[in-house]
C-alpha cells in the first residue's frame, strides 16, 4: 500500500499546473475501489453516491470492476449516470416541482438505465404516480426514513402506514427502504457502530412487520462512517461515496477505513505580507469553506502552517519565524471535505506516474446537463 508518509503525491510537471487546481491521482481510486468492493461479501450489495466525484471517469471505473448500482443526489449527476449507460440509479431525493418533471424527462430520455426516487410521505407519492400514469411509466420508489439524521424521511412509526397506502397507488412501486445515518460520526469506530447497531434495529423491526404483511423490502443504508458497519449485514446496500477520493475529515475520523486520499488542491504562495504571513491562492472558490478555517486544508508539505484569514481568492497563513517560503512555491493541499471541493472545479487533471495524463469534467457539478 502507498506510504502516507512519503512524497507520493509530488507531480513532475508541476511548473505546467496553473493554480488553484484539483487533480486526481488515477491508481489510488483504483485501488480505493477494489478496497471498497474487498469489504462486502456481494459486489451487487455496492451502491456508491457519485455526489463526490462528480464525473462519468471515475464511475466508468467504478462499472469496469463491476459495480452497476448508483445513488445520486441531483438531476445532473442522475443524467450523467444515464449518459454512460449505469444500470441501476436511485436519486436519493424526494423530487417535487419541477424535479419531478425533469425526472420524469431523464427516465424517458435515458431508457436503458433503471431511475428510482425516494418518497417520505404519501402525498407526494401521489402526485408521482399520477406524472407517471400521465406518461405511461412504471417508477420503483423507496420509502426514506428519519432516524435521527433529521433531514429528511419519515418517522420510523409511519413507515407501515405509507409503504401500504402507497403500494396500492398506480404506476408506482415500492422497492423498499432507504436510510441515511451520517449523524454517526464518532471517531471511535466502536462507539460508532454502537450507535450504528442501535439505530438499526429499528430498520429491521420495520423490515420484519413489513415481511410478515407479504413485502420483501430492499433496504439501501448508511454512508462513509457506518460502512464497515453496513458492510456486515447481508442483503444489505451499502451507499459510501467519499470512498473513491477520501479526504483529510474521514483520514482523521475513519482511522479504520484503508482509503488513500486520492484528490488534492495545488495552490501556490502569491505574496509575502509580513514577515511571519504568507498569502495563498486557495480562497473560498477554491476550497470548501464549511468547516472552522484550521479545518480546511491540510498542506502535505508545509504541516506548519497557521491560518488567519481567508477571502474568495486569497488564503492568508502563519508561518515559522525564519520560514524559507516564497512566491512560486507549490503547495499540495488534501481537503478536509472533498465532495464539494470538487463541486469547485469544472475539470481535475488526472495524475499516473507523477505527470499529468488526462482531464476528467465534473460534469455533474452542473445544475443542468441536458435536462
Amino acid at each position: 500500500m502507498r506510504s502516507e508518509g512519503n512524497d507520493w503525491y509530488r507531480i513532475s510537471d508541476i511548473e505546467n499546473i496553473d493554480s488553484p487546481a484539483l487533480v486526481i491521482y488515477k491508481d489510488s481510486v483504483i485501488k480505493n475501489i477494489s478496497t471498497a468492493i474487498a469489504m462486502v461479501d456481494d459486489i451487487k450489495r455496492l451502491r456508491p453516491h457519485v455526489k463526490t466525484n462528480k464525473c462519468s471517469e471515475a464511475v466508468q471505473l467504478m462499472m469496469d470492476a463491476g459495480i452497476n448500482k448508483f445513488k445520486c443526489a441531483t438531476i445532473a449527476e442522475a443524467e450523467m449516470l444515464g449518459m454512460i449507460q449505469a444500470a441501476d440509479v436511485l436519486l436519493a431525493y424526494q423530487p417535487v416541482g419541477p424535479k419531478l418533471k425533469r425526472f420524469i424527462m431523464l427516465i424517458k430520455k435515458y431508457s436503458q438505465t433503471k431511475f428510482s426516487c425516494l418518497v417520505d410521505n404519501v402525498e407526494t407519492a401521489k402526485i408521482i404516480s399520477g406524472a407517471a400514469k400521465e406518461n405511461d411509466l412504471q417508477i420503483n420508489v423507496y420509502i426514506d426514513i428519519n432516524i435521527g439524521m433529521n433531514r429528511s424521511g419519515a418517522a420510523p412509526e409511519k413507515v407501515s402506514e405509507i409503504y401500504h397506502a402507497i403500494n396500492n397507488l398506480s404506476n408506482i412501486k415500492v422497492a423498499g427502504l432507504h436510510v441515511y445515518d451520517g449523524h454517526f460520526r464518532s471517531p471511535d469506530f466502536e462507539n460508532r457502530k454502537i450507535d450504528c447497531d442501535n439505530a438499526f434495529t429499528i430498520i429491521t423491526d420495520l423490515q420484519q412487520q413489513l415481511k410478515e404483511d407479504g413485502f420483501n423490502p430492499i433496504i439501501i443504508a448508511g454512508g462513509s462512517p457506518t460502512f464497515p458497519i453496513h458492510a456486515k449485514r447481508k442483503e444489505i446496500e451499502c451507499s459510501p461515496g467519499t470512498f473513491v477520493y477520501w479526504d483529510r475529515n474521514y483520514q482523521q475520523s475513519c482511522k479504520e477505513q484503508q482509503f488513500l486520499t486520492a484528490a488534492l488542491v495545488i495552490s501556490r504562495v502569491i505574496s509575502l505580507p509580513g514577515e511571519t504571513k504568507i498569502c495563498l491562492d486557495l480562497g473560498h472558490k477554491s476550497i470548501a469553506s464549511e468547516n472552522e478555517l484550521p479545518n480546511r486544508v491540510f498542506f502535505l508539505n508545509a504541516p506548519d502552517l497557521k491560518f488567519i484569514s481567508q477571502s474568495e481568492e486569497h488564503l492568508v497563513a502563519e508561518a515559522p519565524v525564519g520560514h524559507n517560503y516564497k512566491p512560486g512555491d507549490v503547495l499540495y493541499g488534501l481537503p478536509f471535505h472533498i465532495c464539494p471541493t470538487v463541486a469547485l472545479y469544472e475539470r481535475a487533471l488526472v495524475i499516473e506516474n507523477k505527470l499529468v495524463c488526462d482531464e476528467w469534467k465534473t460534469i455533474a457539478r452542473d445544475r443542468k446537463i441536458t435536462i
